[in-house]
């Protein structure tokens, strides 16, 4: 049965962060396998991608795709246990303007999650897009209650 209530109802979760030139690339890295239930880390392909920035500084751009239903519901349920209660409070709040045409945007610390902790934030974040089957924000809001995202 596990797995299966999230198949009907969420299609993806696509990760993305940046390395900066400043940044180690391997901790940038860990921060991202860290958001990942720790068994399911092998499971999900990580591509990079090497960019230049406005001054030529080296930049590495990661992103994934999870598609898989067990691991979809892992990485959410992770994410609900992890979030302090203050920032599933503020998603609560600020759902309807994360969302857009069914797509539920989050933005993670990159620091925090490269200790193992779960921190809203707007700068230099990880992305996490969370594309749901509805667009209706009552059904997307009872989804994300259940998976422990929301308070």
């Amino acid at each position: 049965m596990r797995g299966i209530y999230v198949r009907r109802r969420i299609v993806s979760i696509e990760i993305g962060l940046f390395a900066h030139a400043t940044e180690d690339p391997e901790k940038v890295v860990r921060a991202f396998r860290n958001i990942l239930p720790h068994e399911r880390v092998e499971e999900v392909p990580l591509h990079k991608k090497r960019l230049k920035g406005d001054y030529g500084n080296p930049i590495i751009y990661y992103r994934a795709k999870v598609t898989k239903p067990d691991i979809l519901e892992d990485i959410l349920k992770k994410m609900g246990k992890n979030l302090p209660q203050c920032d599933r409070d503020l998603l609560n709040i600020e759902l309807e303007r994360r969302l857009d045409r069914g797509n539920l945007y989050i933005r993670l610390d990159k620091q925090s999650a490269y200790l193992e902790k779960y921190k809203i934030c707007n700068a230099d974040p990880i992305h996490l897009k969370i594309r749901f089957r509805t667009s209706k924000i009552n059904e997307i809001r009872n989804i994300c209650k259940d998976l422990g995202m929301l308070s």
